[in-house]
């Protein structure tokens, strides 16, 4: 069984039933479908709760996919928690506050990818701040030139949107990866894009917002030189 990916059909949608497929050995939730998006490609697991069918509701601390096949999502519960049988319908509720936040910041993250057009080596989306490692040659980089920069762009309003590829498509154009550490997962036979209109395209799993508009104020925080080619550039939403 697959769990049915609601946040990639619909990143805004805040809450939605679902059946419990199967109890992990972990003691984690396997749902049959999920609002909540799972650890991956940088991005943490959503939070939320779970409430069962009586009313009872259970913390859930962050998604998790239940094994390196990606097919089944687990919901980790608190500790100590009595959790619903196999066959119960729930109720998933996702922290919105958060992933909003996070769907910012990932958004702002592909256009800080095109100020700074340099292989991307690693990266990582919080709750209202991020980073990007690039390989840059030696350079001077000014926080509050690319702070204006990035914000000149995300005042562009440019609209967000998704497109599959398939493995060959991807495999003609493999200029579209920017990230050298994390390659996009293949195996469905077809790849997702994240579209930003006249600006941006590159493979991507995550959840995003549908106008860069949305993404508001966004500054540069910090700029850290980690090696010899390698540069962190931290960015903050600057609400």
């Amino acid at each position: 069984m697959h769990t049915a990916l609601l946040f990639r059909d619909d990143a805004y949608l805040k809450e939605s039933q679902a059946t419990v497929a199967a109890i992990s050995e972990e003691g984690h939730v396997v749902v049959d479908q999920s609002v909540f998006y799972p650890t991956g490609g940088g991005q943490p697991g959503d939070s939320g709760r779970l409430v069962c069918a009586d009313g009872t509701e259970l913390v859930i601390n962050t998604a998790q996919w239940l094994d390196a096949n990606m097919q089944q999502i687990t919901l980790v519960c608190a500790p100590d928690t009595k959790l619903p049988n196999v066959g119960d319908t729930v109720q998933l509720i996702l922290d919105w506050e958060a992933r909003y936040k996070r769907m910012r910041v990932h958004t702002a993250l592909h256009l800080l990818s095109v100020i700074l057009p340099y292989p991307v080596t690693g990266g990582s989306i919080g709750t209202g701040d991020g980073r990007l490692d690039f390989n840059i040659p030696e350079a001077i980089l000014n926080k509050e030139e690319l702070t204006q920069k990035l914000q000149t762009m995300l005042e562009s309003n440019a609209a967000v949107s998704t497109q599959w590829i398939t493995d060959e498509e991807l495999d003609a154009e493999p200029e579209l990866v920017k990230t050298m550490s994390v390659q996009p997962p293949r195996g469905s036979g077809k790849i997702r894009l994240v579209k930003i209109e006249g600006l941006d395209l590159q493979p991507c799993g995550g959840t995003h917002v549908l106008n860069i508009g949305e993404v508001g104020k966004v500054r540069i925080k910090k700029i850290e030189k980690k090696g010899k080619l390698n540069r962190r550039v931290r960015i903050v939403l600057d609400d």
